[in-house]
């Protein structure tokens, strides 16, 4: 572990340089831990794979008392006991080419039928590795046997909710924006929303699962997606 200075408001505290379950447990046990004892000076913090990034106020607490106190935190995180992460179900609708428009050319480069992809894809759990690149978009890690290589042309367009997969992650595009994955279908869920309570869908640290439904259930629920603005979740919490 070490800490980078991340200019004059922040800094990074860097566990390993890798991506893995465990490397990235300890980097959201660091957050909880912060945010449990309330380090003094701490503003906000931002976890990735494998660090996590603290800003400060520097009129509160000096660079090297910050990380002497998080040195301390941080020895902490293999045997800190997070809360239990909430288990999210998001619904995809898969079959309408409209949606899901490189399904079936996904299927074809991982040797599949779109069925069996659908399959593969709604039978695993997705474990929120961290949001970020936009508001709202959680990084996710993907099954080996989807592990697929990224488009040879980015999109410049990638609609909202689009549920796509490249190389070894899984995200959903929660605004539109120019995108290299493999868009599979898409949710009528908003992903972001700033009027909301709590403006991302998501959080690091939960487990997600796909739940395919047909295009009338995605009109349905896109009808009613306003409700998010007023604090819904907006997505089913599964036991």
């Amino acid at each position: 572990m070490r800490f980078v200075p991340a200019g004059d408001l922040a800094l990074s505290v860097e566990f390993a340089e890798e991506i893995s379950v465990e490397i990235n447990t300890r980097v959201r046990a660091l957050e909880y831990l912060i945010q449990q004892k309330g380090v003094p000076g701490v503003v906000e913090t931002v976890p990735g794979y494998r660090a996590l990034l603290v800003y400060y106020d520097p009129a509160v607490t000096a660079y090297e008392t910050l990380c002497e106190a998080l040195r301390g935190l941080a020895a902490q995180t293999e045997s800190a006991v997070l809360p239990s992460p909430r288990h999210v179900e998001i619904p995809c609708c898969y079959d309408d080419p409209e949606l899901g428009f490189d399904l079936a050319g996904a299927a074809e480069r991982l040797a599949l039928t779109p069925a069996e992809l659908v399959r593969l894809h709604t039978a695993a759990e997705y474990l929120v590795y961290f949001i970020g690149f936009a508001p709202g978009l959680p990084y996710m890690d993907l099954p080996d046997r989807l592990t697929i290589k990224r488009l040879d042309t980015p999109r410049t367009k990638t609609p909202p909710g689009s549920v796509s997969i490249g190389g070894t992650q899984c995200c959903i595009y929660p605004l539109e924006s120019p995108g290299g994955f493999w868009v599979l279908g898409r949710t009528p869920l908003k992903l972001y929303d700033p009027a909301a309570a709590e403006p991302t869908l998501l959080r690091a640290g939960d487990r997600v699962r796909f739940v395919a439904i047909g295009r009338a259930e995605f009109d349905r629920i896109a009808a009613s997606a306003p409700e998010r603005a007023d604090g819904s979740p907006g997505a089913r919490e599964s036991k």
